[in-house]
């Protein structure tokens, strides 16, 4: 293979490995309310396929994914105390491959929040309809 695709595959495993500290942090209670806010905001993005920009269109779908995605992890990183960060990048080296089993945890999580938000506007739709 080139170096490129090399390149870019470690780059995508650190990526995933660092998504997954991300939700181990999460869990964490020593992480402050507003990191973990910020990380479910996150790491539901990552996983929705809802995007901000379609993906049909040229470029600018992907380059959301590409830009928006990573500058959200690496914030929500720096909002996590570097102690539990430590924690939980140990604990998810360890997991190693069994972290990739719990992907349906993770859409789970992502329905979840789906649903919450059609719940409300569904409420706020039938309100608005009942005047």
């Amino acid at each position: 293979m080139s170096p490129f695709i090399d390149g870019l595959r470690r780059r995508a495993r650190a990526l995933r490995q660092e998504t997954y500290t991300l939700f181990l942090a999460y869990g964490d209670p020593r992480t402050p309310w507003y990191a973990r806010a910020w990380t479910l905001l996150v790491l539901a993005y990552a996983a929705s396929p809802i995007d901000l920009v379609p993906d049909f269109l040229p470029v600018l779908g992907y380059l959301d994914d590409l830009l928006l995605v990573p500058l959200g992890i690496a914030l929500a990183l720096r909002m996590i105390p570097g102690e539990v960060m430590a924690d939980c990048r140990r604990r998810a080296a360890q997991a190693g491959a069994t972290a990739e089993g719990r992907a349906w945890l993770g859409a789970l999580m992502v329905a979840a929040v789906w649903l919450l938000g059609l719940a409300i506007a569904a409420l706020i739709a039938w309100r608005a309809t009942r005047r």
